[in-house]
């Protein structure tokens, strides 16, 4: 789907979940701390908080929504306004997530120097990464996923949440680079060995950490060879043996190696 579209079909969504989420509020007389309470925000956080913790969605939802309208100066009013970005995010539906986005991309506008605000900013990256599709269909949640968590690093790089944050980036990487390698592959297993090696070469030079790169360097080495390339296809053999202990291409580069060091000796030994 395109941009645009894209955009007006969240929006739409967005509208309607808005109006569903008012005309549930008015029903959360429930949720009112009792009367006499001596900390009703704090009630009303703990109480959101144990439901949020049961994966009660919706109550807890409730609870947090109650104290970020009723209580704007509570020192809980910015955890509970993550909690309802969290409730969202629990539902893991594509029009929770939109919901969750908004949530979280307003703490970060409202407390962009908060205690917390990286959580918000992980949150927000996970909610594209979650929605990540396959690697052979459309990669626009995979690119956001990978843009957001690149901010959470950039902005917050000794936080508690960095390493998470880190594996979540390769493994958003990783689905970016599965697709080109996929795309490659198809076109060697097709014999357009050109357009092998582009799609190899696009994933070595955008992401050289790539983790499947052994079969990369593997396809990319028996591509030059196929189009008579030995002296350019060496390089790749050389590196899939050097990087990698364990790889099920190994015994194979370890054989074209021999073989190209061999040709290239038999070569030099013709011209003298």
């Amino acid at each position: 789907m395109g941009g645009p579209a894209r955009l007006a079909r969240f929006a739409l969504v967005l509208g309607l979940l808005l109006g569903l989420g008012g005309a549930t509020a008015c029903g959360t007389g429930s949720r009112q701390p009792p009367v006499g309470t001596p900390e009703p925000d704090k009630f009303l956080f703990d109480r959101g908080t144990e439901a949020l913790n049961e994966r009660k969605w919706l109550t807890a939802r409730e609870y947090f929504r109650q104290l970020v309208d009723t209580y704007p100066q509570s020192p809980y009013r910015a955890d509970a306004k993550l909690g309802v970005g969290d409730t969202y995010l629990g539902e893991r539906t594509a029009e929770a997530f939109v919901l969750a986005q908004n949530e979280f991309r307003e703490f970060l506008a409202f407390y962009p120097t908060h205690r917390r605000a990286h959580y918000a900013q992980f949150k927000l990256a996970m909610t594209h990464f979650y929605q990540m599709h396959g690697p052979m269909r459309d990669q626009t949640e995979t690119q956001e996923a990978v843009r957001e968590l690149n901010v959470y690093l950039e902005r917050y790089p000794n936080e508690e949440l960095a390493g998470e944050a880190r594996a979540r980036l390769r493994e958003a990487r990783d689905r970016f680079s599965d697709h080109s390698y996929r795309v490659g592959l198809h076109y060697y297993r097709s014999r357009w060995y050109p357009g092998a090696i582009d799609r190899f070469r696009e994933v070595l030079d955008k992401d050289p950490e790539y983790t499947n790169r052994d079969a990369v360097y593997y396809y990319m080495g028996e591509s030059l060879l196929k189009v008579q390339r030995p002296a350019e296809a060496l390089p790749y053999y050389d590196r899939l043996l050097k990087e990698f202990e364990k790889s099920e291409y190994l015994d194979e580069a370890q054989r074209r190696v021999e073989e190209i060091k061999t040709q290239q000796a038999a070569a030099i030994k013709e011209e003298f």
